[in-house]
């Protein structure tokens, strides 16, 4: 069957944003939600963003995201009317031939695709029919970098236009206590700050920026088209241990390393500057004023020298020397006095500055050679892969090289492919105002070596991440993942050997640092072990050739396939099938009115779906819908709320690669007296199906949600009487002692004999337990579980409807631990027919509502018997008692 097929690309800055380009006259934004969730320094963010075309005629919406430079996009959905299109991650090659097939047949098409070595744009645009919706709904994953003492989550939003429902939710879950949280960054100052609540809690964290409209207006960076701006989340644990953490889980392990009552380490450091033609100007001028705050911060047992070159090199001082004041005064002389001209000989600077280290060791000191350049080598030798062979003979391995590449006429892959030939990194420094202040920053990075040579070992780990690092800087953090040997992780022995000014120290406390998560997801720890194995496969492709590099390549692209990771050697392309549904919603047919079907709603924000980096599974719970493919093409009244839609659905999943739902029958009042009685109706999606699978539940019902015996966890709800509603209470139930039942108008909270009631804004917690309830949410948090509850209107009634955000590891049981359904088309007429596992099932296509969000969309679902769905007895769901 034919496909049009839906490209994306790619752009990566530093920040997350999210941006979508209306034209507010046609189709405006009424949804726009960006959810993060970190654990153990690694965040999943989810952006949804759901538009409405409010014109009598199709409209081309576009979605436009930027994300930050080292995530990884790992899916991306569209939700038009009822249907779901999810990206797939192919090969480059096989999706660039997929692309062009499409563009030649005259079909829409577009490529999710990285840019150079960094994922850089997302972009992507669908033809909307008259008064019809769309959500875009795009995932990406990043391991939080240390630096300075603190790890940054940056979130940047530029919807452009105000937006009703706009949503920025944060958690962050550790598993050490937490030692501050701040937020800053432009959507953090002025009349904004008023939009953020921060709680902080031991080892969880939330954070939530809910302005309206008018504050989106009326703040620093905000006009008549809405925010423009980040918000940067900032945050650092507590270290009990110089061994760190080590967190293990079926077969997978990470550690984070990061010591910190350790002696500063005196260094040797030689800074090689570009004063070439090229820098003229501000460039030059930034350079000299980072260079003399730079040398401002050397410490007194420090050893220096400063070089700058254009086609010549000149010296400071043709030796490293100390620094001293009377030394400092006369650098910052030289420095102020650097002139630009000529042109450019890397070469010959680069082979100086390490003569110069190698001619001064120092016993127990960290050697750095660091140097700053805006072209491209113009002067001497030109070849760079003989430039970059000089160099490595010419440090041989016993220093790094960190490349600054100053602006974008730099040859940036060159330096660094030459950094990492010499274990150090390349930066780029971008020609802005804070061009000086960028500078700085990276040397304060490195300025302060606490260990040399670090070598990690792991008896009993296998396929591991890097292991050896050159140097251990303060304020930092040495990541390394692997996997345990037969999953033993008895004989599992981690150890770390470095040196310490000048004498050797080993790390080997275990006893207190290897933990294994029965709490962790399985999931999240191994996608740790396969983000990191990605990039440093990707970096040790730059350096080699041949067959090697083949290889490498090789490896690299099957994980990236494997966890369906957008790298720059993989693309995601999502595929809409042709039809009459299609077309509608592309372009209505010449003379013929726009079919006037209920929209699927458009909405599929992530407010509903956090996004855990523990599972790679999503399991919505749909309530509600109608009953047949008659009722499923009723008319809608255009502007109709979502509250009044048919269906419920509610998400148990993080990372979103599936979802599941469900409809739950009548309210559970044994004295309600109906002779009709009510149902609710439950969805089960399926990853990458177009169609989830629903069935209706019938009668007085209560439900077990989740259980794990392991923990004594266990959450039930009682269904409301509201048809196709949700909850009328939850009760989650922590071990023997403590348990929370949830109302729509109060919080009951029993730990022991005692009791406590809350309503309205409320926050509790009594150290492992903390429930937050702020406007229509209510959010309990245990250890590595987080339940959020939101409240919805319908009919004027209120009721409940629970989202699983961070789910425990195995053993659970309950709807919001179904496993996704798999199932095959086998006949399409007269009947359509599903094949699941040997048992052909004659299905009816009909349609459910996503109440695991504020703005819950309408999605098509094939209808059958409960039994069939769940494939195993209704009766194992139902609860006897609260």
């Amino acid at each position: 069957m034919e496909r049009a097929v839906v490209q994306i690309t790619l752009f990566g800055l530093l920040l997350a944003l999210a941006t979508t380009l209306p034209n507010k006259d046609n189709w405006d934004i009424y949804s726009f939600h960006i959810n993060s969730t970190v654990t153990s320094r690694y965040a999943t963010t989810v952006i949804s963003s759901r538009m409405a075309n409010r014109m009598d005629e199709s409209k081309e919406i576009e979605f436009h995201v930027r994300i930050p430079k080292n995530a990884f996009i790992s899916k991306f959905r569209m939700f038009i009317d009822g249907e779901v299109y999810d990206g797939v991650v192919k090969g480059k090659d096989k999706a660039q031939q997929q692309y062009t097939e499409a563009v030649s047949r005259g079909q829409s098409a577009g490529i999710v695709s990285s840019v150079g070595r960094t994922l850089e744009e997302f972009k992507t645009s669908v033809t909307v029919a008259a008064h019809k919706k769309v959500t875009f709904e795009l995932t990406y994953e990043e391991l939080l970098k240390r630096r300075l003492g603190k790890y940054e989550l940056q979130i940047h939003a530029r919807p452009m236009q105000p937006v009703k429902d706009f949503k920025i939710d944060v958690f962050i879950h550790e598993k050490s206590d937490i030692n501050f949280i701040e937020v800053k960054g432009g959507l953090s100052t002025n009349v904004l700050a008023n939009a953020i609540t921060k709680t902080h809690a031991d080892k969880k964290a939330w954070v939530y920026f809910y302005p309206t409209e008018d504050q989106q207006k009326t703040c620093d960076s905000c006009g008549e088209q809405g925010m423009n701006g980040d918000l940067v989340i900032v945050y650092d644990v507590k270290r009990d241990s110089s061994m760190g953490d080590i967190k293990t889980s079926v077969g997978y392990f990470v550690h984070h390393f990061a010591p910190s009552s350790l002696a500063r380490i005196s260094k040797n450091v030689v800074f090689v500057i570009d004063q070439s033609g090229s820098m003229h100007g501000k460039k030059m001028q930034q350079t000299r004023t980072a260079l003399i705050h730079i040398l401002n911060d050397l410490a007194e047992d420090d050893h220096f020298g400063l070089i700058t070159f254009d086609s010549s090199i000149f010296h400071w001082k043709r030796e490293l020397v100390q620094a001293n004041k009377e030394n400092l005064e006369s650098a910052k002389t030289f420095s102020r006095e650097i002139r630009e001209r000529g042109s450019t000989d890397i070469n010959g600077a680069v082979l100086e500055g390490a003569r110069m280290l190698n001619a001064h060791p120092r016993e127990g000191s960290a050697s750095i050679l660091i140097l700053l350049t805006d072209g491209d080598p113009n002067s001497g030798v030109t070849n760079l892969e003989v430039i970059q062979s000089n160099v490595r003979h010419a440090i041989a391995n016993k220093f790094p090289l960190y490349c600054l590449g100053f602006g974008f006429d730099v040859k940036f892959e060159f330096l660094e492919t030459m950094s990492l030939q010499n274990n150090g990194v390349a930066r780029r420094i971008y020609e802005d105002s804070d061009a000086a202040l960028q500078l700085k920053g990276f040397y304060e990075e490195v300025a302060t070596p606490l260990l040399i040579d670090v070598t990690m070992t792991y008896n009993g780990g296998t396929n591991l991440t890097q292991t050896n690092f050159s140097q251990y800087y303060n304020g930092s953090e040495i990541v390394v993942a692997g996997q345990i040997t037969d999953n033993n992780i008895e004989t599992f022995t981690p150890q770390v050997v470095a040196i310490s000014r000048s004498r050797k120290v080993t790390f080997s406390d275990t006893n207190s640092t290897v933990e294994s998560t029965g709490t962790e997801s399985d999931d999240h720890i191994q996608r740790v072990w396969a983000y990191l194995t990605v990039k440093q496969l990707l970096e040790k492709e730059l350096l080699l050739s041949g067959p090697e590099k083949e290889n490498v390549k090789k490896e690299a692209l099957e994980l990236s396939l494997k966890y369906s990771f957008v790298t720059p050697l993989t693309s995601m392309v999502v595929t809409k099938p042709q039809g009459e549904d299609t077309d509608v919603l592309l372009k209505p047919k010449e003379g013929e009115a726009p079919q006037d079907r209920r929209s699927f709603g458009g909405h599929g924000h992530v407010h509903g779906h956090m996004h855990g980096q523990h599972f790679t599974r999503v399991v919505d719970l749909i309530s509600g819908g109608s009953g047949s493919a008659a009722s499923r093409t009723m008319p809608a009244h255009p502007g109709m709320s979502e509250h009044d839609s048919d269906i419920h659905v509610f998400t148990e999943d993080l990372i979103l690669d599936y979802d599941f739902a469900t409809q739950v029958s009548p309210t559970i009042v044994p004295e309600r007296e109906t002779n009709v009685p009510l149902s609710h109706r439950f969805l089960i999606k399926t990853e990458n199906l177009s169609l989830p699978l629903c069935f209706d539940v019938t009668g007085d019902v209560r439900l077990k949600l989740l259980h794990h015996p392991n923990r004594e966890l266990s959450v039930n709800g009682q269904l409301d009487s509201v048809t196709f509603g949700g909850f009328q209470r939850i009760v989650i139930h922590f071990k023997t002692d403590l348990s929370v039942e949830v109302a729509t108008n109060e919080i009951t909270v029993r730990e022991g004999q005692s009791m406590s009631r809350h309503s309205g804004q409320t926050y509790f917690t009594n150290g492992r337990l903390t429930v937050i309830r702020r406007d229509q949410e209510i959010d309990v948090a245990d250890g590595d579980t987080r339940i959020v509850i939101l409240i919805h209107v319908k009919d004027g009634e209120e009721f409940l409807w629970p989202v699983l955000r961070q789910q425990p590891s195995d053993n659970t049981e309950g709807i919001l631990a179904l496993k996704p359904a798999v199932y095959e088309e086998v006949q399409q007429t007269p009947s359509t027919k599903l094949k699941i596992k040997d048992l052909e099932i004659d299905v009816t296509r009909a349609n459910a509502v996503d109440y695991s969000i504020v703005s819950p969309p309408t999605i098509d679902c094939w209808l059958m018997s409960a039994e069939f769905a769940l494939q195993r007895s209704l009766d194992d769901f139902i609860a006897t008692q609260l």
